[in-house]
């Protein structure tokens, strides 16, 4: 049987600030809102398009957003959704969909926080998708702009390899789903409505990795423990951080009156909002579950601490009587009483054997130990 070992996994631990995550606070913390980010133009952009109504449905893949201008003046319904973030390519769909420079500059800003704004006629939602990185045991986000205009959708995604989005794409073949029988504000649902219920996902994994940390600290703590304590604040911070602001979002759209909503939707929203909430209370359960683990490594250090101390104390205890008896006989005096005797030394060894035995017993009737 060949084992393949990768010593880079573990040699990273020999360097303190690698075992307790320094870098990742930075990656966290270096949010600067006056400051514009600039964002790199993604080397490659898959545009996809389901255009659609309640009898049929077109859908058709592309590299060129400009595939997509065809369908601003259907009378169907279009969900246009680009993969990979490039700035001519985000500037010249929006331009041909009437978008607001205001919104296309949010939409290729980075580390923005989630919002919803309604400008000259198109509603503009952003909010992040959460992943869960197995390997590094890390919440990692992708940042996505949803545009609601009549009759159409845009939505724009950095990363063109995952999104959580398919299981919208599967009910749009078929037939009879609501999404095929309703308007655009129904999509935009969808669309939040599948961001939101992977949040709990996302939640679950950051619960199993806080279980087996509890229980690494109950059986037996040291310092990865800290490690993993401290590491898994930080993905509870970005977690928080992502849904939080997402109720603002829900709560906007809840309360608006613009003419892109249609009132049956809103009860659709309002469950969004319910999950949105419940997500949050979970986040802020899992946040005082990790200062619970935290409080019982630091009461095991102690605790650990005290064993030492007082089996220290302990063995200074009984140790006691011989340096006293042994200090006694060996003080330079000429007479000393049994010092000169033939039985002095047995007498004097035996008094340090039976006096720490007498007291071993005491401390145990008094239950010190």
């Amino acid at each position: 049987m060949n084992v393949r070992l990768k010593p880079e996994k573990y040699l990273k631990y020999l360097y303190l600030p690698n075992l307790f995550a320094t870098k990742r606070t930075g990656e966290i913390l270096a949010v600067n809102p006056t400051t514009i980010s600039q964002r790199e133009d993604s080397e490659k952009t898959v545009v996809s398009v389901y255009d659609y109504t309640p009898e049929t449905l077109h859908e058709k893949r592309s590299e060129q957003v400009k595939d997509t201008f065809q369908y601003k003046e259907t009378n169907s319904i279009s969900w246009i959704n680009i993969d990979g973030i490039r700035k001519a390519d985000v500037e010249a769909v929006c331009e041909k969909y009437g978008i607001h420079s205001l919104i296309v500059e949010d939409i290729l800003s980075v580390n923005q926080r989630p919002k919803m704004d309604e400008v000259e006629g198109v509603m503009y939602c952003l909010l992040n998708m959460l992943y869960f990185n197995e390997e590094n045991k890390t919440v990692e986000t992708e940042q996505i702009s949803i545009v609601l205009g009549t009759n159409f959708v845009l939505s724009f995604q950095e990363d063109p390899a995952r999104d959580v989005f398919d299981p919208i794409r599967h009910r749009l073949h078929i037939t009879k789903s609501q999404v095929r029988q309703r308007t655009a504000d129904y999509l935009l649902y969808s669309m939040l409505d599948t961001v939101v219920d992977s949040y709990f996902l996302i939640m679950e994994k950051l619960g199993e990795q806080i279980e087996l940390l509890e229980e690494e600290v109950v059986r037996k703590s040291n310092k990865r423990s800290l490690a993993r304590i401290n590491q898994l604040r930080k993905e509870l911070i970005v977690l928080k951080r992502n849904i939080a602001p997402v109720r603002d979002l829900l709560s906007g759209l809840i309360r608006s009156e613009s003419e892109l909503l249609d009132d049956r939707t809103t009860k659709y929203f309002k469950d969004v909002y319910d999950h949105i909430i419940q997500a949050f209370d979970l986040s802020e359960n899992y946040r005082d579950v990790m200062m619970s683990v935290q409080d019982l490594y630091l009461s095991n250090v102690n605790l650990r601490l005290n064993e030492v101390m007082k089996v220290m104390t302990i063995v200074t205890c009984l140790l006691a009587p011989a340096t006293v008896i042994g200090g006694i006989f060996g003080m330079n005096f000429d007479i000393i009483p049994y010092s000169h005797h033939s039985f002095g030394f047995y007498f004097a060894v035996g008094l340090m054997f039976v006096i720490p035995l007498v007291m071993l017993y005491v401390f145990k009737r008094r239950g010190w130990f």
